[in-house]
């Protein structure tokens, strides 16, 4: 396989392993907040997350913050507050009161908004039709795939647990945003881990008070720590990675397969079946995601149209 091919297909491979990490999020946040609360969860998650990253950086040699760490605290600060903080917490406490298959569905429209959003605050990357057809079909299959969950346990919660995760999809568009407007060609290793940074400091003091109340059970303290160091620390190198090279609509796509990896895990760890709707949704989400990844045909060049235009005489 040539260099050129194998650079062509990192990203896509990198967007492969990213959605089968967060496949595991949504029952590592059920696990989580059954002992401790939404704030205490983003808080540990952060500090898991910022301490493994910043190993596995020391272990390969690599600067943490490239001596420039005063001058971009603002940018990490924003994207802690709106990929991290705000996103985190809404997700933890609307799960108290609605269930994962809706949490994941609510969770998916995080494209739709980047694809809305970035009509007007990036106007050489707006997505084509085809694209937003995409999204909308992403969003379609991702309830598909989700019906059985809703009819075994209904629309568990309410209409305010339902926005919150709303409101955690939208925060995810704004952090894309603003990183492909601000921080353009950061190391991705710096990005990750000046986010978790600056996510554990602005977490801890919404924290502090729930701390000591912590039940320090074994399962959903490690699902925790699995999710700050995997779903966080190694997850977001993968993510702003798919961002930079795939663009914000396409690499944010991932949380279309997320629902499908997340079915991958239920049938590899807990024997779970797949039926009709299940499979139905994962070649929906699948079309979606082809036609979200469809690139806009380049225009022809003027003395390309005037070469046919000769030859046509």
């Amino acid at each position: 396989m040539s260099d050129q091919r194998k650079q062509s297909l990192l990203p896509w491979l990198a967007f492969v392993t990213l959605g089968l990490i967060w496949g595991l999020s949504f029952l590592f946040f059920k696990l989580g907040v059954r002992d401790m609360s939404p704030t205490a969860l983003v808080f540990i998650r952060s500090a898991s997350g910022a301490i493994a990253l910043a190993l596995i950086m020391r272990a390969t040699g690599q600067s943490l913050f490239g001596g420039k760490l005063r001058e971009r605290a603002v940018h990490f600060a924003v994207i802690g507050l709106t990929n991290a903080v705000i996103p985190w917490v809404a997700i933890a406490w609307g799960e108290q009161t609605i269930s994962s298959g809706l949490a994941s569905i609510l969770n998916a429209t995080s494209p739709f908004w980047i694809a809305v959003l970035i009509y007007w605050v990036i106007p050489a990357e707006r997505p084509s039709a085809a694209n937003y057809a995409g999204v909308l079909i992403g969003i379609a299959g991702t309830a598909i795939l989700v019906i059985p969950d809703i009819t075994q346990h209904g629309l568990a919660g309410n209409l305010l647990g339902a926005l919150a995760v709303v409101l955690a999809s939208m925060a995810y568009a704004v952090s894309v945003l603003y990183i492909r407007v601000k921080m353009r060609g950061i190391d991705v290793f710096q990005l990750s881990l000046g986010q978790l940074v600056a996510s554990t400091v602005i977490a801890f003091p919404l924290a502090i008070t729930a701390l000591p109340h912590v039940h320090l059970e074994w399962v959903s303290m490690g699902a925790v720590v699995a999710l700050g160091a995997l779903g966080s620390g190694v997850a977001y190198l993968l993510y702003y990675y798919t961002i930079n090279t795939l663009g914000p609509v396409r690499g944010v796509g991932v949380t279309f397969i997320v629902p499908i990896t997340a079915v991958f895990w239920g049938v590899v760890l807990l024997g779970e079946s797949l039926n009709v709707a299940i499979v139905a949704g994962m070649a929906v989400i699948l079309f979606g995601i082809v036609l979200t990844n469809r690139r806009k045909r380049a225009a022809p060049q003027p003395e390309v149209e005037q070469e046919r235009e000769e030859a046509a005489v």
